[in-house]
């Protein structure tokens, strides 16, 4: 069956609110962990998964960073409009490069009150820091079909709009993590190897890492690498359709370097571990980009992109993951590219033949989201198995919560 015709409905269960983790436990690897292995479910810590991985196991890890996203000015009157800055204007290419913008920049945003927000009037805030001042204007350009476009400018000029965002803004807590944000989000809904500018939200399974693990994952002899995919809001929107056909999955930006790609395609005989859903993402589109240059040998970066059905309509039977990954290195050293950007839309469901990672390591999600739907293509109806042990032994939900290990069932 097509991934289209699937019924969401067939994806979910009762969560009760006080299963979900509104705050981090005060040590990230105290977390409890869930070990899914040939069908078994365990239960450890998570300080502990290195002995659950096998030895010469590659890693790997999304290194985005939280930006400060959501923005609040105050009228003259009193009234707050909130800002929530989802991504760049496309006429930047990439984050990276809009983020490194000075004196003013363009984004895509979602508001709060604004109906407040009068045509052609400018917002005001001022920022002290230290002895210096920021002063940031917001004026509202144009609305499209689900979001507004919104044109940022600042003094001193010479700061980055991610330095202004750092200053300005405020960490973006999951909508279901029902509270206000508090100082130690600033720190604790970041990863310890975050490092590039650019998510809206954290690639949460990392969330448990400590320098103490990666420590054991080097006496193990167990590879780590980074890839980079920006988190955006689309991350919590709801499959809202019946069936998948109708559900337009989230657009998201891929940084990954060719030493990785070399990296990955050197481990392709060993257990290739995602950590977390967005870095499977960013693993499997390399599968498919590569695909594409093999389809395609002269095809621009502008085209070189994923969209959500051609992992299950282009004619890839017969290329296997290596000649998929050294059509990508040819192509990038052709193309004399030494990181390769680009956005991917790559929707994994039910009926997705995994062609790198082997295994995963993730959070537990909500019902009747692409995100379970990913973790139910992994490991099958078991999924079902591994969701009920979690909410009937005191496993804690979502993004703050406890996490598992899914090693892909083979059957």
């Amino acid at each position: 069956m097509h991934p289209k015709n699937i019924s969401i409905f067939d994806f979910t269960y009762h969560l009760p609110e006080e299963k979900i983790a509104k705050f981090p436990l005060t040590e990230r690897d105290s977390s409890k962990l869930l070990v899914y292995k040939d069908g078994n479910v365990s239960e450890d810590i998570y300080r502990y998964i290195v002995s659950h991985l096998p030895e010469n196991s590659l890693l790997i890890f999304n290194n985005t960073k939280v930006v400060e996203a959501r923005i609040i000015f105050r009228k003259d009157t009193g009234a707050k409009i909130e800002i929530f800055c989802l991504e760049p204007h496309k006429q930047y290419g990439d984050i990276s490069y809009a983020m490194r913008q000075q004196k003013k920049v363009l984004w895509k945003c979602l508001i709060g009150g604004a109906s407040k927000w009068k045509h052609g009037q400018i917002l005001e805030k001022k920022i002290t820091q230290g002895k210096n001042e920021i002063t940031l204007h917001a004026s509202f350009i144009k609305k499209e079909d689900d979001n507004f476009i919104i044109e940022f400018s600042w003094a001193p000029e010479v700061l980055s709009f991610a330095e202004i965002l750092h200053s300005a803004g405020l960490i973006p807590l999951p909508p279901y993590i029902k509270r206000e944000t508090s100082g130690s989000d600033a720190e604790r809904y970041q990863t310890i190897y975050a490092k590039y500018d650019g998510s809206v939200a954290a690639p949460t399974a990392g969330l448990h890492f400590t320098d103490a693990i990666f420590a054991n994952l080097t006496d193990k002899h167990i590879l780590k690498d980074y890839v980079t995919l920006h988190v955006g809001a689309g991350t919590f929107m709801p499959v809202k359709s019946t069936t998948l056909e109708a559900h337009n999955m989230h657009s998201e930006f891929i940084e990954v370097s060719l030493a990785t790609i070399e990296l990955i395609l050197g481990n392709l005989d060993k257990n290739i571990t995602a950590v977390g859903t967005t870095s499977l993402r960013n693993l499997e589109s390399l599968y498919w980009l590569g695909t594409k240059t093999i389809l395609q040998p002269d095809i621009i970066l502008e085209n070189l992109t994923v969209h959500q059905w051609e992992a299950y309509e282009l004619p890839a039977e017969n290329i296997p993951a290596e000649k998929a990954l050294l059509s990508l290195i040819d192509w990038m050293e052709r193309n004399k590219s030494d990181t390769l950007i680009t956005k991917t839309q790559l929707l994994i469901a039910p009926g997705y033949q995994f062609k790198i990672v082997r295994a995963l390591i993730t959070n537990f999600h909500q019902p009747e989201s692409t995100l379970l739907l990913l973790v139910a293509a992994l490991i099958g109806n078991d999924w079902k198995k591994i969701y009920h042990h979690a909410l009937n032994n005191d496993f804690r939900f979502l993004s703050y919560g406890d996490g598992c290990l899914l090693f892909m069932n083979k059957t």
